[in-house]
């Protein structure tokens, strides 16, 4: 796929000046850019932190708060 990119002139410069650092073109160096950043980017679920979570050991429990709550007189959702 094709299409033009339009630069701010320090980003543009600065492109240059890896480019010829790296010996690798601006397209190569653009392409990794954006390969980079649509795989940080696009969502594949839930991190492995919140995956890997078992709960706090000494917090109470969820329902133990609802605990004091009257009972609905009508179902809200009816």
């Amino acid at each position: 796929m094709n299409f033009n990119l339009y630069l701010e002139d320090e980003i543009g410069k600065r492109l240059n000046r890896l480019a010829e650092q790296t010996g690798r073109s601006r397209n190569a160096l653009i392409r990794e850019a954006i390969a980079d950043w649509l795989a940080r980017a696009e969502c594949k679920g839930w991190p492995a932190a919140v995956e890997q979570f078992e709960g706090v050991a000494d917090a109470p429990a969820f329902e133990q708060y609802r605990a004091h709550l009257e009972p609905a007189e009508d179902d809200p959702l009816a």
